[in-house]
């Protein structure tokens, strides 16, 4: 699987379990799988309506208001306008009193605004919460980290990686889309809110660039200025401890802000501590990328997912080959499962078609009006956490005669009994913005684990199917377990 294919991740692993839909619906976690990031184009397009609603009245509005100033204005560029004539010195004194009040305080602007403000009040439960726009905000820099993203190449909708002078391009989208200057603002702010500016540096920065270059526009949409960039980007400088950018950005906010007092104290301290010490001026702070929570396998993780392709060179390993599977099973005698092997320590074998377009769809179907948060297992509860984000559901091979069919497949290719208690149901799991699972063991470590009260036994075996289509990932997930003694 390349990176272009994981850059766009919606990884829907297949997973099982009977849920309650309407779960999938939760603010808050639109952004933790793509079909819900999906989901919230609907009342986006409601938006639109509304405010399509809204223009044509304003359009209509600004119609009738142009008429009445071409005429009043016609009658004030005509010289020879008389006001001995009766009827303009009545039309002249009607204005005045009571047409000009009537185009002044007509409710028609505002019964406008008030449709659109009430049409969105309806929509506004089914809009992304605060906290989507953090996850999806973190999801920008965790892909950032892992494929070594440029933020300037981010921001201007193109996913390089740049190492010194080499430039790779990682994924070309069909439309090029780049990021507005509030965007580039809102994705540094999580970070700076986080305290973590080794991410809200280089965002901030971009936002301050793009500010400088349309200052003067006022677009409504923006909830940012230059002047926030600024002050927060010379805070985060200040935080990493480089004083001398944190006192350079704070005097280019007082040309825009002169009477901001907090930031002229800032600059006299900033000052301060630079003629106390001098070395500050020169001294460049490296910034640590965070590594929370802790993963020793960093690392090699990510280079893992840099990796162009599953093995480069495994076809000039004569070790390495392809071939017809049938497991000696005569499920597959006459449909035998295309095999790959690409890598011999550890062993690792591809299994190719595993299942088809049609079925894919059909899981993905059966699945997503159960998907839920994915979770996690913490002493005796279940959680949300940052390095698994996911929705999950579980699917019965009684739900459908299909989930049987591709039961029988499993066991027929690996040998082993996929029926409960030996095996968990299907997992499915749909992969949100930059949704990933970090390195981690599929078997229970601790004798406390939900498994063992399953009496099912341990995990000793995971099988996966990926399925690709149209730039989406889908992962079918099916564990097999040994019962307990």
């Amino acid at each position: 699987m390349g990176p272009a294919a994981r850059l766009a991740a919606l990884l829907a692993v297949l997973a099982l379990r009977a849920g309650d839909p309407t779960g999938a619906a939760a603010r808050g976690d639109t952004f933790s799988a793509l079909t819900s990031v999906a989901r919230a184009l609907a009342p986006e397009r409601r938006l639109l309506g509304l405010l399509r609603r809204y223009l044509r009245g304003e359009e209509a509005r600004l119609r009738d208001l142009t008429r009445f100033y071409d005429k009043v204005l016609s009658l004030h560029e005509d010289s020879a306008t008389p006001v001995s004539n009766p009827l303009l010195a009545f039309t002249l004194i009607k204005r005045l009193q009571s047409d000009w009040r009537n185009v002044v305080h007509s409710l028609e602007a505002s019964e406008n605004i008030r449709a659109l403000k009430d049409g969105y009040e309806k929509v506004e439960q089914d809009l992304p919460a605060f906290e989507d726009l953090e996850g999806a905000a973190r999801a920008l820099m965790r892909l950032q980290d892992v494929y070594m993203l440029n933020v300037k190449g981010l921001a201007q909708g193109v996913f390089q990686r740049v190492t010194g002078s080499a430039v790779t391009d990682l994924y070309s989208p069909r439309r090029l889309f780049s990021l507005t200057a509030d965007d580039c603002f809102q994705v540094g702010k999580v970070a700076y809110d986080m305290g973590d500016y080794y991410h809200a540096i280089p965002w901030l920065e971009e936002a301050v660039s793009l500010f400088r270059g349309s200052y003067g526009e006022w677009k409504t949409e923006d909830e940012a200025s230059l002047e926030d960039a600024l002050d927060h980007l010379a805070f985060a400088y200040f935080q990493a401890g480089n004083v001398s950018c944190a006192l350079s950005l704070s005097r280019e906010f007082l040309l825009y802000s002169p009477d901001n007092k907090r930031m002229s104290r800032n600059v006299l301290k900033y000052e301060k501590l630079l003629a106390e010490s001098p070395t500050r001026v020169v001294a460049e702070t490296v910034i640590q990328r965070p590594n929370v929570p802790h993963l020793q396998t960093r690392d090699t993780y990510e280079g893992l997912c840099q990796t162009l392709g599953s093995q480069p060179t495994h076809y000039q390993i004569p070790s390495l080959y392809c071939s017809y599977e049938t497991n000696s099973s005569p499920y597959l005698l006459l449909q035998p499962i295309r095999k790959e092997v690409i890598h011999l320590e550890p062993y690792v074998v591809l299994y190719h078609d595993f299942v088809n377009d049609l079925e894919a769809q059909k899981i993905r179907g059966l699945a997503e009006p159960w998907l839920q948060r994915s979770v996690v297992a913490s002493g005796e509860k279940q959680l949300p956490v940052e390095y698994r984000i996911s929705k999950s559901a579980w699917l019965k091979d009684t739900v459908d005669p299909l989930l049987v069919t591709l039961d029988h497949r499993i066991g027929a290719l690996t040998g082993l009994d996929v029926q409960p208690p030996y095996a968990e149901y299907l997992q499915v799991v749909n992969y949100g913005i930059g949704g990933h699972y970090e390195p981690h063991f599929d078997h229970a470590t601790s004798p406390t684990s939900p498994l063992y009260r399953m009496k099912s036994g341990n995990r000793v075996a995971t099988f996966m199917i990926y399925v690709l289509k149209h730039h989406v990932n889908s992962i079918s997930s099916n564990k097999c377990q040994l019962p307990n003694p």
